[in-house]
Formats: C-alpha cells, structure tokens, sequence
C-alpha cells in the first residue's frame, strides 16, 4: 500500500487534438495498419458492418494494452465509443461499460484524471437508466459491476486531481456497492479481495494527504487482514512500511520500528537479495540513528551494513540509491564519533560519485565538503583549505557565487587561509617561485654560429 503521491500529468493534445469522443466520430473507419495491405482490403475493411468493426477495434485495444502501447489503445477505445453508440444507441449498458473501460485507461495510463471524470460521469448517467430498462439479472449484474468501476476509477481520478473529499465518497461508496454485490452471491472471494485491497489502499491515500493518521492506520489493519486470508504475505511489507511511516510522524518510534520489524522479517524471507529488503533495512537504520537511547546505536550500524550489502548485490555500488545509503551512514558515522572511518568511506566514494553524477555535481560537491570538514575539525588545516577549495569551485560552477551554499564555502575557505600552516605553506610556494633557477635560451653569436668557415 505504498502511498505514491500522484499528479496531475499536463494534456499533451490541445483542446482541439484530445482523442475524444467528438473528434474522432470521422475516424471509426480507421483501418488497421498494414504496410502491406492492398487497396481493395482497405475497401473491404470501410465496408464492414459496424458491429464487426467494434469488435475488431476491441480485440486491437487489449492487444494494444498488452503490449504497453498505450496511446494507441486509448485511439482504439474512443473509436469503440463511437461504434458502440452507434451499434447499440445512446441509453444500452455497454456505452456505459466502454466510458468507464476509456476512463480508466486515460487514469491508468496517462494520469489524465479531468478527462477519466469527464467519461465516468457520462457512465452514471447511462447507469440508473440502463437498470431501470433491464429485466435480465445478468444485466442488472453487470450495471453493479460497471457501477463498481466507476466508484473506483472515480476514486483514483480524484486523488490524481487533489479532490480528497470526492475520493473518500467515491471509495465509501465503492465499498457499498461491493457488499451488495457480496450479498447477492455475484462476485467470487478472491475478486472480492482484490477490490476490498483497492478500497482500503484508496482510503488510505485520502486519510494520510488529509493528516488522519488513526484512520489511516485502520486502512492498513484492513489491507493486512485481507492479505493474511488470500496467503499473500510477501505483499505486507509495503502496508507494514506505510504503518511504520505513519508512526514515526506520529513520534511513536517503538511503533515504527515493531511495523518495519515486521516488513524487513518478510522480505528477507522471500527476497533477501532484493531491493526492498534493502530500502526496509536502510529506514531501520535512520529510525535507530534518530533514537536517544546509546543501545540503538549498534543496531543502526548492522542496519545500515545489510542495507548497503543488499543494493551492493542487487543494483551494484555505483547506484544511486546505494550512494545515497552510504551517505547516511557516513552520516551516523560522524555524529557517532567515528571521524576516521567516515572520511575513508566518504574518499573512496568519490570516483563512484564522479562516474554516476559528474565531476561537476552536486554529491561530489558534498561529500568534498563533509571531507573538508572534518578534516578542519582534526585540525589538518592544508588539506582542509585544499579540499574547501576544491568544492568551492564546482558550487562557484553549479550554483554562482551568491548562492547561499557557495558564500558559506567561500567564508570557510577564507577562514582557513588565515591559518598559520596554509600561510607558511604559500609563502613557501611563492620562495620556491623565486628562487627557481631562469633557463634562457643560448644564442650563439653571428661570428660563431658554427657556420663560419675558417680563413685558410
């Protein structure tokens, strides 16, 4: 149940150029691609009846969806929009049933939330009126289930858009749907899971973004239950961390370590060498770091050595987030009194960081900075003023010589060229200048050029 916060994706396509409904009515005829394809064949394909077009335009769409070709998908299904008005007429269950199948393309797909909500509310319009007409059971199932969809499509599209109070309605009111349908013995245990998961997953967004964390909590009591009846344990870990994330805002560290206790057991369990096993291991380890208690700091230490062991194995050490990892641990390393070895690790990550982010970067900035610094602290004055002076060049280059990070540099580089050891050290640079012996080419004379013939 990760929480991975959406936004709203800009419309490539102008007002003029959304593949929509209205301006693609004159492309249903569209036929299929073919480099090959012979004039007559094209005639053929035009003068299909346009039942037969629908289902051709069907079965592309899920080919298309298949091979992730997305945008060619949604082409597809805002044709099959038209055809299906066209087949079945404006008030049928299944022109309901394609809006909602192109909403949840545009939110699946492209993140387009405004233009799933503009399809799904054309859905609920066709929906009462549909049940109202139907006398078929099977009918009448298939509008709760396409009702369903809408609730949780609707959902989706409103967290996408920052709605937080239509999202909550939207999946409160999926929840009702699927009960009822639940109760009338129509949707199977396992499909009844999956969307319940879906639900408790969407609440859970809305109640986290809207700072209720109780609620949120509730969600994800919910999500593990449901994942404890369908044997799917592996998939906990995530509501585990999300539980974790939550208590430690809350300040409840002890909490947060039991739930991430919990989710790194499980990981390692099924995939120890995998990445999440390794970021679980690197979130045990910042939350043991930031406890008061002396005991925890031994903890943090073998947290952080399996987080960067596991990235070391699954995505090798010049990746960014095993970078990053080792990093932290400098980090816990220096506050913890352990100057020298922070240093070593900090020096022998340089030609990784300068291989993955640049010479000019950012990390190779930092890591020269937190080097400089200790460094001072030791009292190594020379080499302090020269590794300062290193990173004062690259953030003069970054970010100019205003910026706040480059001023307090330049202050420090300042700082210590004033130091005894660097002045004795460029006074000595500027004798050796001096005294160093001047080599002038020898011109020979014109009466000795070594050309000159001898009188005879």
């Amino acid at each position: 149940m990760a929480d991975d916060e959406a936004v709203t994706k800009p419309n490539p396509y102008s007002s003029s150029e959304s593949p929509d409904i209205e301006s693609t009515n004159s492309s249903v005829d569209a036929s299929p691609p073919c480099a090959s394809q012979t004039g007559c064949a094209r005639r053929d394909f035009i003068m299909m009846p346009p039942e037969e077009k629908l289902r051709h335009f069907e079965g592309r769409a899920q080919n298309h969806e298949e091979n992730q070709e997305f945008d060619a998908c949604i082409q597809d299904l805002v044709r099959c929009v038209a055809l299906t008005r066209l087949v079945y007429g404006e008030g049928h269950l299944k022109l309901a049933q394609v809006h909602v199948r192109l909403a949840k393309a545009y939110f699946q797909f492209k993140g387009w939330g405004l233009q799933a909500k503009e399809h799904l509310a054309l859905a609920r319009e066709l929906l009462p009126f549909c049940s109202s007409i139907s006398s078929c059971e099977v009918e009448k199932l298939e509008a709760l289930l396409c009702l369903l969809s809408v609730h949780l499509t609707q959902g989706g599209s409103a967290l996408l858009t920052a709605n937080l109070e239509e999202a909550e309605s939207s999946f409160l009111e999926a929840e009702q749907v699927l009960e009822e349908l639940h109760q009338l013995g129509d949707i199977n245990q396992e499909e009844k899971i999956k969307t319940e998961l879906e639900i408790c997953n969407g609440l859970f967004r809305v109640y986290k973004r809207q700072n209720r964390p109780e609620e949120a909590l509730h969600q994800c009591e919910k999500s593990l239950h449901f994942l404890k009846d369908c044997g799917k344990p592996e998939k906990m870990c995530s509501v585990y961390r999300d539980m974790a994330a939550i208590e430690q805002d809350k300040g409840h560290l002890d909490q947060a370590i039991e739930h991430l206790t919990k989710a790194h057991a499980i990981a390692v369990s099924h995939s120890p060498e995998e990445v999440e096993g390794a970021q679980i291991s690197h979130s045990l380890a910042l939350i043991f770091s930031a406890a008061t208690e002396p005991h925890h700091n031994d903890s943090a230490g073998q947290y952080f050595e399996q987080s960067l062991c596991a990235y070391k194995k699954s995505v090798g050490p010049q990746d960014p987030a095993f970078l990053a990892v080792q990093d932290d641990f400098c980090r816990f390393l220096l506050f913890s009194g352990q100057q020298e070895r922070c240093v070593e690790i900090q020096k022998a990550s340089l030609p990784s960081k300068r291989s993955t982010f640049g010479e000019l970067s950012a990390e190779v900035a930092e890591t020269l900075q937190l080097i400089g610094s200790v460094e001072m602290t030791e009292g190594r004055m020379k080499q302090a003023h020269r590794t300062m002076t290193k990173c004062l060049e690259i953030l003069s280059l970054l970010y100019g010589h205003q910026h706040k990070k480059t001023k307090a540099t330049q202050k420090a580089v300042d700082m210590l060229a004033r130091a005894p050891e660097v002045v004795a050290e460029r006074h000595q640079r500027k004798g050796r200048r001096k005294t160093k012996p001047q080599t002038s080419s020898v011109v020979p004379s014109s009466g000795d050029d070594g050309n000159s013939m001898s009188d005879s």
